[in-house]
């Protein structure tokens, strides 16, 4: 083979291995940045399978968050929702995104975690938000069981027994502002028995106290009849 044609073949060999050399260089200055904690990637992403990240995407109501809208550069979060465990957080701007892993690259465990960013673009210039999202897990708080409390009957009213004190006899007001006692009822006068008309017994008194002529009247009666009866027998006796 010529030695033209060998020069010409080294060249060729030459050139190629140098673009490929530079766009690989080009595409790992396309996707920097300053933040220690994240790991730069070329590309985009938009789910956890597609960032590589273990975990499910997790909700807006999961995190609370500052930032992050497509006018915003940074993004914070400042809390997470009870039972969520966050296992990276993915910001995506220019040709790349971040891929921050929560305890690993020297990002606390738990939040706040501050001025979270996308990559530099290829200008060194820090591109705004496009998206971002997070992935982790969540399990459902286990609420303590209810103490079961004793039913107790309700106390039963405590009934008053009725007052025995008679009350005092309303007063009765007279023209002349003389008020009048109430009446009385007495009770009747009990007479003993036996002697229940005042007299020891017998018949009632009557205040009749001629009894002598009743004597009178019977002993004449009885001498008119005798008189009577000695008559018929002198007439008899004459006949």
């Amino acid at each position: 083979m010529p030695i033209s044609t060998r020069l010409r073949a080294g060249f060729t060999v030459a050139a190629v291995a140098g673009l490929a050399l530079l766009g690989t260089a080009t595409s790992a200055l396309a996707c920097t940045t300053d933040d220690g904690r994240a790991k730069p990637v070329e590309g985009n992403a938009t789910t956890c399978a597609q960032a590589k990240v273990p975990g499910d995407l997790l909700g807006a109501g999961d995190l609370t968050v500052t930032g992050g809208t497509q006018k915003d550069k940074y993004l914070n979060v400042t809390a997470v929702g009870e039972g969520v465990t966050v296992t990276a957080i993915v910001v995506k701007g220019g040709p790349g995104f971040n891929v921050y892993v929560p305890g690993q690259r020297g990002m606390s465990a738990t939040p706040p975690w501050e001025k979270l960013r996308s990559p530099y673009n290829r200008g060194d210039q820090l591109p705004t938000i496009s998206h971002w999202f997070a992935c982790g897990t969540k399990t459902t708080p286990t609420k303590p069981p209810v103490s079961e409390t004793p039913t107790t009957a309700p106390s039963q009213p405590t009934s008053e027994a009725p007052s025995t004190t008679p009350s005092a006899p309303a007063t009765s007001s007279v023209p002349g502002g003389v008020t009048s006692a109430p009446a009385t009822t007495s009770a009747p006068a009990v007479v003993p028995a036996g002697n229940q008309n005042g007299t020891g017994g017998g018949l009632a008194n009557t205040g009749f106290d001629n009894a002598w002529l009743f004597w009178v009247a019977g002993v004449l009666i009885v001498g008119g009849g005798g008189l009577l009866v000695l008559l018929k027998v002198r007439r008899r006796g004459t006949n």
